[in-house]
Formats: C-alpha cells, sequence, structure tokens
C-alpha cells in the first residue's frame, strides 16, 4: 500500500502568500517593506525576484529592482487602471517619463502638467512619493532601467532602447533641471564623530551598540548603510594584533580584525571585498557583541524601550536613524546629516590628515579614483595657499 505524503493546504489569501514567499529574502529585502511589497508585487513579480536571488544577482542591485517593481506596479495602476503589462508599450514609458520629469514653469500655468494630481496624491499617502516637484534625471533612468533588466529576465523584449524615449527623456531632463544634491549635506569628519560618541558614552545596551555602530562604520572606511545593516558575526575574523605605529616595532600592541563585505556594490560575482579594524573600534565592536550576547547572526540589532535585543538586524533606515538620532542628542542638525555622512567623512578625514588617496581607496574600497578625489580635491583647496591670496 502506497502511503500518501500530508500536505498542509497554503494560505488562500494571495497577499499573505506572496507575504510568506517574499520572506525567503528577508535578508535582501528590507524587513519592514515586506507587507507593501506583498500588497504592490503580482505572483509573477515574487517569482522573478526569487529567480533573481536564486541566480546570485547582488543584494543591493536585488533590493533596489523589488523596489523600483513595487514604484512601477503602484504607479502604473493609478494613472492607468490596470496592472503593469510585460512587455510595456513604448506609450507607457513615455507616460512615466511625462509624469516624473516636468517644468515647473509649465505646471503652474497648466496643472495637468506632469502627474495628475490624482495619482501623486495616493502614492504620498502610501509613502512611495517623498520628493516635491520633478524627479531627480537619475532616479528616472535607475527605474526606466530596472523595469528593462525585469522585463529582459522574464524573457520579453521592451522598447526601452527606442529613439523617440531616448529623445523624450533627454528633452524632459532639460526642461526640468535640477541641482545635483550631495547624499549628506555635511560630512562626518573626525570632529563630528567625536560629538556623536560622547553622546553614546554610557553603558546602557543602545548605547554600546549605537558607539560600535559608529566606529565600525567611520573606522572600516565608511561604510554604506546598507553593508552596516547586513554585518554578520560570521563576516568578522580575528587577526593578531599590530603595531599602532607600523614604521615602530616598540610601539604598543592594538587588536585587529578583518571584516568580510562580501559582494558591495562596486564588487563583481568573484570579487569578495573586507574592511579592517584597528584599536578602539575592534574594542568597542566586541564589547557590544559580548554585552549583547550574540554569537551569531546580525551583529547590529534593534533594541526595544525595555532594553530586549532582536534577532533581527537594524535595516539600512535605522542605521541612519541611529546617526540622525545622535545628532540630535549631540546638539547638531539632524537634516544635515545622513548615514552617507560618515563615508564622505572618512575621505576628508583622511585628505585632511595627509593619508594618500590610493591608500584611503583600500579601506574605503572606493572604485571611481575620481569621485573619491572629489573630497582630497576640496581638503587641499581648504589647506593650500591659493585661497588665502587675500585674508
Amino acid at each position: 500500500m502506497t502511503r500518501k505524503a500530508i500536505t498542509r493546504p497554503g494560505p488562500t489569501d494571495p497577499v499573505q502568500r506572496r507575504a510568506e514567499e517574499l520572506d525567503a529574502l528577508d535578508a535582501i529585502l528590507p524587513f519592514d517593506r515586506r507587507d507593501q511589497l506583498a500588497t504592490l508585487l503580482t505572483d509573477d513579480d515574487v517569482a522573478t525576484l526569487k529567480h533573481l536571488a536564486k541566480e546570485g544577482m547582488g543584494d543591493n542591485t536585488l533590493r533596489a529592482l523589488a523596489s523600483d517593481l513595487g514604484y512601477l506596479e503602484a504607479w502604473c495602476g493609478l494613472a492607468t487602471g490596470a496592472p503593469l503589462p510585460w512587455p510595456a508599450p513604448e506609450s507607457l514609458a513615455l507616460k512615466f517619463v511625462a509624469h516624473h520629469l516636468w517644468d515647473p514653469g509649465e505646471r503652474a500655468e497648466d496643472p495637468n502638467h506632469g502627474m495628475p494630481a490624482d495619482v501623486e496624491a495616493v502614492l504620498r499617502a502610501k509613502g512611495l512619493l517623498r520628493v516635491d516637484g520633478p524627479h531627480a534625471p537619475d532616479t528616472v533612468r535607475r527605474r526606466l532601467t530596472s523595469w528593462s533588466i525585469l522585463t529582459r529576465w522574464r524573457g520579453l523584449t521592451g522598447a526601452f532602447s527606442t529613439p523617440s524615449l531616448k529623445t523624450a527623456l533627454r528633452l524632459a531632463v532639460r526642461a526640468a533641471p535640477r541641482q545635483r544634491r550631495r547624499k549628506s549635506k555635511k560630512a562626518v569628519t573626525g570632529d563630528i564623530l567625536a560629538k556623536l560618541l560622547a553622546t553614546c558614552a554610557g553603558d546602557r545596551l543602545v548605547d554600546l551598540r549605537d558607539r560600535a555602530l559608529l566606529l565600525t562604520a567611520f573606522a572600516s572606511g565608511g561604510r554604506r548603510r546598507s553593508e552596516i545593516a547586513a554585518l554578520r558575526i560570521e563576516d568578522l575574523v580575528d587577526e593578531e594584533p599590530v603595531h599602532a605605529d607600523p614604521r615602530n616595532a616598540a610601539s604598543p600592541l592594538l587588536p585587529c580584525l578583518t571584516i568580510n563585505l562580501g559582494r558591495t556594490k562596486t564588487t563583481t560575482v568573484e570579487d569578495r571585498a573586507n574592511a579592517v579594524l584597528i584599536g578602539r573600534p575592534v574594542d568597542a565592536l566586541k564589547r557590544w557583541i559580548e554585552e549583547a550576547k550574540i554569537d551569531m547572526g546580525p551583529v547590529f540589532r534593534r533594541i526595544d524601550q525595555w532594553g530586549n535585543i532582536d534577532k533581527w538586524a537594524l535595516t539600512p533606515q535605522s542605521v541612519n536613524l541611529v546617526l540622525k538620532t545622535r545628532c540630535k542628542q549631540a546638539g547638531l542638525d539632524p537634516e544635515a546629516f545622513s548615514a552617507h555622512g560618515l563615508r564622505s567623512g572618512y575621505l576628508t578625514e583622511a585628505a585632511n590628515r595627509g593619508i594618500p588617496l590610493q591608500e584611503a581607496m583600500q579601506q574605503s574600497l572606493h572604485k571611481s579614483v575620481t569621485q573619491a578625489a572629489s573630497y582630497y580635491n576640496n581638503a587641499e583647496r581648504k589647506n593650500g595657499r591659493a585661497a588665502r591670496l587675500v585674508i
């Protein structure tokens, strides 16, 4: 007699089913957006994302694709009254450009210019639209690129390289000029970091966590907030102590560890990035891990109001919130700083201390010399004689 396997029926609610399927991607997708994405995405969308994860697509790339796909689905439903079609017709891509890149002057004369008010209101209510005015051209280009990538991965051919779309995008960008904004208005340089660390000098778990987070993010080369959020105990490798002054064998020995970052925004499939921590950041990180009794899994975790440590990792948004909270406590303007200020601040501080650019880039893992050099150029102008001809 053949025995049949007993199977439990799955959830009948499609949104609940998609939410459970997205749990398989919880290390990649922002956990706090799982339920929202389950509402926005279709079954085919979720299947595509799971396939891309299985194919080894980078976490940051997959996270951006999921976010863009959720936005596109929501926008299309509101703008056309129908789900996002695959492949999308050229007219829909042109409508997307027209809704997101528009001329503020023209809109003042014609309320129908740009994104319709009812579409904008719902997107804003859902927390999907935050900008005032036209979108940044880079954001529109990225979402069109994501749209094109997802179309190709479905084995379809889209209309994203047509001359009419390229022309419309170029003209729209020209009509809606925007200044390029820094991700953080101000850099978190050494003096700013000292003020932030002074606010978490206590022995509470939240102080230990935030002190370790700030020191680790800065000293490891100005790590991105997504990299800090994704850091796990398994990524930390103890190394032999090193001398405080590598040129002086009599100098004190300092603790050292390597952080394995895996694939980052700028690495390829074969590359595995790593950074080095030495001295005070190592001590702060190890004390947090010891006091929090973390022996595996995420390093930086959420702490509730009663001091209980969650098993889940902080989200990248929470890393940003930690920095802004400490800025406010230090008497600094939280709006002037973001987590990216740790990255720009690391290079700025390295330039101020006379550390060669190539040496700093080995730690920050910047691939673009032009981008990294911009911080050095600013520091050199401020420290040089050319700007001091009349003082």
